[in-house]
């Protein structure tokens, strides 16, 4: 089951899909290295929701939910899923 990225909570962690994202984000997520199969950890969100921080390959960046919804993630190998 996918979802996107602004659907996990903080705490929670999951697997990079896929990009549905176009043009300059596209290649701005793809520079933060949000590609297929990548985990990412949802650590926070501001205090009215909106942007939220993830920490991808150990860097922690806040990205704006009009943005993440582009990122679809799924279940990990593990078996851990937002």
């Amino acid at each position: 089951m996918e979802r996107s990225l602004d659907e996990i909570k903080p705490g929670e962690s999951a697997v990079v899909t896929s990009l549905q994202a176009h043009g300059s984000m596209r290649r701005r997520l793809l520079d933060i290295g949000l590609v297929e199969g990548t985990r990412v950890e949802c650590v926070g969100r501001s205090p009215l929701g909106d942007p939220a921080a993830y920490l991808i390959r150990g860097a922690v960046i806040a990205i704006r939910s009009a943005d993440s919804r582009d990122v679809l993630v799924g279940e990990g190998s593990d078996g851990t899923y937002l």
